[in-house]
């Protein structure tokens, strides 16, 4: 029996401030909010360099920039480096606790710490229980949420709570929405951390990829990525390693770790 999908409608946002290069102006395809994506299709969009946001799925389209790279982890291609082994090792007093994508007020509380610190004033410091939720939720697959909490003794309940991350559910592999954490804990280096356990979760359930969303060379919130290699990126319609087949400065700006 065959499965027959209607095509979504997109549409192009009016040209905007770009979110992630100063003084450049951006424009954005989207696909209407009002398509019922359900999760071959949601992967599909994936696939095709797309992310979402709450329940919108985008994906920069801009006519003189193509800055804004999606790139994804091979996960059974991937060895971690020193500094990600080293990682690990200070970590092992930590614990992963999948929970359902739900309202929790602990969680909540530490996104606000987490935005305050990192994104002070930006449009996502002063957010509210609803905003929270509508960006971090989706109807297009299955979300979940990924505790890191200190492991607790016999005599605790549950331990310390240091971080959340989102992931989606992909049929090839996981999308990285995500990630909030304690920032009194930098020196853990809980994002790390998290995409670690991101890529071991997709080897544990026979997925091939991590996706990490955009990779912008001349931005630097987003150039931690080019640290997970070997690294995949879309372009020019098609995944290929950045590393043999980089646009310009991508190879230049990786750091020896």
């Amino acid at each position: 029996m065959t499965v027959q999908y209607n095509k979504p409608d997109l549409f192009l946002t009016m040209p905007h401030a770009c979110s992630y290069l100063d003084d450049c102006t951006a424009t954005t395809l989207f696909v209407d909010p009002k398509y019922e994506c359900q999760k071959k299709i949601f992967s599909r969009f994936m696939q095709l360099g797309f992310r979402r946001s709450g329940n919108l799925v985008y994906r920069p389209h801009c006519d003189n920039c193509q800055a804004c790279i999606s790139v994804r982890i091979p996960v059974n291609k991937f060895f971690p480096s020193r500094s990600q082994k080293r990682t690990l090792q200070r970590s092992q007093d930590i614990e992963l606790i999948k929970t359902k994508a739900k309202y929790n007020e602990e969680h909540f509380q530490l996104y606000c710490r987490y935005q305050e610190s990192r994104h002070p004033g930006g449009d996502m410091a002063n957010t509210d229980p609803a905003k929270y939720m509508e960006f971090l939720l989706t109807g297009h697959t299955e979300t979940w949420f990924y505790e890191m909490r200190l492991k607790c003794s016999k005599e605790q309940k549950v331990g310390k709570l240091l971080g959340v991350a989102v992931i989606d559910e992909l049929i090839d592999g996981i999308s990285a929405v995500y990630t909030f954490f304690d920032p009194g804990e930098h020196k853990r280096a809980l994002g790390v951390f998290a995409i670690l356990q991101e890529i071991g979760l997709a080897k544990k359930a026979g997925l091939a990829y991590v996706y990490l969303g955009y990779w912008i060379k001349d931005c630097q919130k987003m150039s931690y990525k080019k640290n997970y290699r070997p690294l995949e990126g879309f372009t020019e319609g098609k995944w290929a390693s950045l590393e043999g087949n980089a646009p310009p400065g991508f190879v230049s700006s990786f750091a020896k770790t």
